[in-house]
């Protein structure tokens, strides 16, 4: 054993020796080839040696040799933060395009709005316009109906077919004395409707008013002497709760027939007093 192991030992410094007396040899080999004693004075090169370019033959050689072509890199696979960047963008772009449907939506609603309010205020202006323009009607024909009462009463007549002063005579298709024909007063409240006379009493408005005054309503009346429209057109109270006290009371009155075709415009004026 002791033998084996020696033996190893031995072979394996002799193979040490061996090779590093190769390397001496070529390592001697290569300095005494690369280096060359330089000589005293300038060297001159007349371009007629084979070295005259100051290139050694080994390294023209090698310069001169074509480069071999690269191989194209391979294609890069996307990363995990390439991949991430590109789901924000995404995102991004699709948050973008929500928000401006968004915008163009809620712009939308509100040009809408806007000639929806423009609607309401032109047909609110026009309903206040035919008001005011029926309301200046009625107050037209009242004062003409009002000035033709003056002339009648001041020659001594009225416009019942009949004829007579029409103050103390009996209606003749009411059958109720003081109640001329034309005009007259029930209760502390008067009307005016050419032609007609009262049936009765004017109807009361109820007592629940809220303030003092007078309330003027022009009435529409049908050929069988019923009241089938009646609004506020003035007098002092303002109040809109008082005012349509009296137009559902005018809606009540029952005024004399007539052989007209058509319908009639007269007035009631309530008076509302707290007792």
């Amino acid at each position: 054993m002791n033998e084996d192991l020696r033996a190893k030992i031995e072979s394996a410094c002799v193979t040490a020796v061996v090779m590093f007396l190769i390397f001496l040899i070529m390592w001697y080999i290569y300095i005494d080839a690369s280096v060359q004693k330089e000589e005293e004075g300038i060297e001159v090169s007349f371009g007629d040696s084979d070295t005259g370019g100051g290139m050694p033959d080994g390294l023209l050689a090698a310069s001169t040799q074509p480069t071999p072509p690269t191989a194209p890199p391979p294609p890069s696979t996307p990363s995990d933060n390439d991949l991430m960047t590109q789901e924000d963008e995404s995102a991004a772009a699709l948050r973008q395009e929500q928000e401006k449907k968004h915008k163009e939506k809620e712009k939308a609603l509100q040009e809408e709005r806007r000639k929806k309010k423009e609607q309401e205020a032109r047909e609110k202006a026009e309903r206040e316009a035919k008001e005011k323009a029926l309301a200046e009607k009625q107050a037209k024909e009242q004062a003409a109906m009002d000035k033709a009462n003056q002339l009648g009463a001041l020659f001594g007549n009225t416009d019942s077919p009949e004829g007579g002063n029409g103050s103390d005579r009996e209606s003749a298709s009411s059958g109720t004395k003081g109640n001329p024909l034309g005009h007259g007063s029930s209760g502390g409240n008067s009307w005016s409707l050419d032609g007609r006379g009262i049936r009765g009493e004017l109807p009361k408005p109820s007592t629940n008013f809220k303030q003092e005054g007078t309330v003027k309503v022009a009435i529409t009346v049908d050929k069988e002497g019923n009241v089938i429209a009646a609004k506020a057109i003035g007098g002092t109270i303002s109040d809109e709760t008082t005012r349509q006290l009296a137009v559902k009371a005018a809606m009540k009155a029952k005024f004399t027939d007539t052989d007209r075709p058509d319908k009639q415009m007269g007035t009631i004026t309530y008076t509302f007093k707290f007792k």
